[in-house]
């Protein structure tokens, strides 16, 4: 693993440790539907060129497939820089090129993109420790880092609400 090789210690998240496997296993379930709504809602709503939707539609089948693998080998947990990269992907190039006209929709997709870039980051910065974490949210069950978990799942679902008006109009 990345960090042995650099001398670290491995994080608890890239361990086999029982707190985080439930955690994997609901994170799979979570970004099953929730991709999948995102993904739809774009095809559904946007007019975006069709290689956007299409990384939407990779992430969403890729993300719950590299968690659930990750199950039987921890290792591939350093695969979920891939799904998580294409749906951000897809978002900000939604964001560049297909926002809707309608002020809170486009508000929607901006948020929605928002809050799945920082889910990306805590990802990165929490599980793979690209930066060096404070003690107040190196813990899977710190305070702090639920607080940051429900900022990103708050944006995701204010912003998937705010765009999927869309559908009324």
């Amino acid at each position: 693993m990345i960090h042995r090789a650099l001398g670290r210690p491995v994080p608890v998240e890239l361990t086999d440790d029982p707190r985080i496997r439930g955690r994997v296993r609901r994170l799979a379930g979570v970004s099953a539907v929730a991709l999948g709504l995102i993904t739809g809602l774009a095809a559904a709503t946007l007019s975006a060129p069709a290689p956007l939707i299409v990384l939407l539609a990779v992430g969403w089948a890729s993300m719950p497939t590299v968690l659930v693998w990750s199950l039987l080998d921890v290792r591939a947990r350093y695969l979920l820089t891939v799904p998580s990269s294409l749906v951000a992907l897809g978002l900000v190039g939604i964001c560049a090129t297909a926002l809707p006209p309608a002020p809170s929709v486009a508000a929607g997709w901006l948020l929605l993109a928002g809050g799945i870039l920082l889910g990306g980051v805590l990802g990165l910065w929490t599980w793979f420790r690209l930066a060096p974490v404070p003690s107040a949210l190196d813990s899977p069950q710190a305070a702090w880092r639920w607080a940051l978990i429900a900022v990103h799942v708050g944006l995701v679902a204010v912003g998937w609400a705010l765009a999927a008006t869309a559908l009324a109009g």
